[in-house]
């Protein structure tokens, strides 16, 4: 029987930090300081420097679980429409790979044998390996000597690390000359938002609150405008998976409405439910359509514009109407908004608190 979230708790402050005893609130707020310590990073390491190898034959980004894999995705959706090279995305290294080629993983297990015996192929074949991880393990040790390792300094759970592991990435892109991402511009906007979502702030004024109160016993249907808003609501989706025990439909506008029985649940789904029906029976199916957009420009207006005619009850969610940055910086903002929503109905529900795997860094 699904859980009916105590939508009390939303509202008050002390309650809601009582009850994230694993600290995950405060570890989602990290978010710009993720991106300004894997900045620092990289620049001891001389990340621009090193990867001064020319134009690659190829990139490819390692797609290994948890955020590594929403992250990767977002990070080709970026990319794919004016990279001047192939980019490609695999669970391990491909077996064409060699000295022309650069490979780009994250990943928070440290003792992942499978990753560390592909990195340590992709080294031996000559291949530019960065790797963002922890600094001790198999995985590490891969690359010992061979790749470029940019280890966390800051103490996140594994679901928290996107942030750091997507500001890698974008470091490396940026190296290569693949894209100009503003990585101080991005840590500003991602504190800037982490405010604007702060657990003493109320539902109406936090959009992450409102966000999760919009979806609280709604069946999620995540459907992207472009590319990088599909890829955007797979990170939504695991972070509702991970914190809230949500599973969300993602899919790009076009595809999902191709789907009849869905697209009329969709349809059905605005309408209000009986007064006097039970509270609990069918609790949590009733779908809620998500309109998700992050770029801009006439395409994704034509499909905004279409997208709500068919679809007249579904919300958009559009950070270009709210700030005034690239669409690097609106698809993690809004990928950080999802994530803090996700923390927040997983306090209602009761699916995360307790002892916690997380314990907060101190002063």
């Amino acid at each position: 029987m699904p859980t009916v979230p105590d939508d009390s708790l939303f509202d008050d402050p002390a309650r809601l930090a009582e009850a994230d005893t694993a600290g995950l609130l405060r570890a989602a707020a990290m978010a710009g300081a993720q991106v300004r310590a894997t900045a620092e990073a990289a620049a001891e390491l001389e990340l621009s420097d090193r990867l001064d190898v020319g134009r690659p034959r190829s990139l490819v980004l390692i797609d290994r679980p948890g955020v590594s894999r929403t992250l990767t995705r977002l990070v080709a959706a970026l990319l794919t429409p004016s990279c001047p090279v192939p980019v490609v995305v695999a669970e391990v290294v491909p077996s064409w790979i060699g000295a022309l080629d650069v490979v780009f993983a994250h990943t928070d297990d440290a003792g992942d044998r499978e990753l560390a015996a592909s990195l340590e192929r992709a080294a031996r074949f000559g291949a530019t390996v960065v790797l963002s991880a922890p600094a001790e393990g198999p995985v590490a040790a891969s690359v010992a000597g061979k790749g470029l390792l940019l280890a966390p300094r800051l103490p996140v759970p594994p679901e928290m690390a996107f942030p750091r592991g997507l500001a890698a990435a974008l470091l490396t892109a940026n190296a290569l000359g693949l894209l100009v991402a503003d990585l101080e511009q991005l840590a500003d906007q991602l504190d800037a938002e982490a405010e604007k979502d702060y657990l003493a702030r109320e539902s109406f004024a936090n959009p992450a609150k409102a966000l999760a109160l919009k979806l609280a016993e709604r069946q999620p249907l995540l459907w992207g405008l472009d590319p990088v808003a599909v890829a955007v609501g797979e990170h939504a989706a695991h972070a509702f998976a991970a914190h809230a025990a949500v599973v969300c439909d993602v899919e790009d506008y076009r595809q999902a409405l191709a789907r009849p029985a869905l697209r009329r649940a969709a349809l059905s789904g605005g309408v209000e439910r009986d007064i006097f029906a039970d509270p609990e029976e069918g609790a949590g199916s009733t779908p809620r359509v998500l309109l998700l957009s992050v770029r801009t420009g006439p395409a994704t207006e034509a499909a905004r514009y279409q997208a709500e005619d068919l679809l007249p009850g579904a919300d958009v969610i559009a950070p270009a109407e709210e700030i005034e940055t690239d669409e690097i910086v609106r698809a993690a903002v809004l990928a950080l908004r999802f994530e803090l929503a996700a923390v927040y109905l997983g306090l209602a529900v009761g699916s995360i608190g307790g002892a916690g795997r997380y314990t907060p860094a101190t002063a």
